[in-house]
């Protein structure tokens, strides 16, 4: 089995900086895509950022310039800066990754983050 544990989440003020770490334990073999995905009350749970095993990143609309997502390998974690927070930045934010040899994209159990304007 494997599991995504995030940390980092919490309260900031619109402009704030917030980083989010995601760490990968378990059986893993290799980690192919890894995502941050998040979900505010009321709305449907939508992709911020995905980056691929070589680095490659995409982003929503909504954060290019703003976010930036990372990952080191060699330690199964992934992160996501957030600067220049924005109220509707609020929500619970979910990592998730595509594991060798398993089947379905594992997520984590999500962590809070509240922007206040």
């Amino acid at each position: 089995q494997v599991q995504l544990v995030e940390s980092g989440g919490g309260l900031a003020q619109a402009g704030g900086s917030l980083r989010l770490s995601c760490a990968a334990s378990g059986n893993i073999l290799s980690i192919n895509g890894m995502y941050w995905y998040r979900q505010a009350p009321g709305k449907q749970r939508e992709l911020v950022a995905a980056i691929t095993s070589g680095g490659s990143t995409n982003y929503a609309d909504s954060v290019k310039g703003r976010f930036t997502i990372s990952r080191v390998n060699a330690k199964n974690t992934v992160n996501l800066q957030m600067n220049s927070l924005k109220v509707e930045d609020t929500a619970v934010y979910y990592c998730a990754g595509d594991f060798s040899y398993y089947s379905g994209r594992v997520w984590g159990q999500g962590t809070q983050v509240t922007v206040s304007s």
